[in-house]
C-alpha cells in the first residue's frame, strides 16, 4: 500500500513541476518577444 501511494505523490509532483516549467517558459517567451518588439519599433524611428 506505500509503494502505491509514493507512486501516485510522485506523480503529482511531477505533474506540478512540469506545469509550473510550461508556465514559466510561456510568460518568459511573453516577455522576450514583447521586449524584442519594443527594441525593434524603438529603431525603427
Amino acid at each position: 500500500m506505500d509503494d502505491s501511494v509514493q507512486k501516485s505523490c510522485w506523480g503529482i509532483t511531477a505533474k506540478a513541476v512540469i506545469g509550473i516549467a510550461c508556465l514559466m517558459l510561456v510568460m518568459w517567451l511573453f516577455s522576450s518577444a514583447e521586449s524584442a518588439t519594443t527594441a525593434v519599433l524603438a529603431t525603427a524611428q
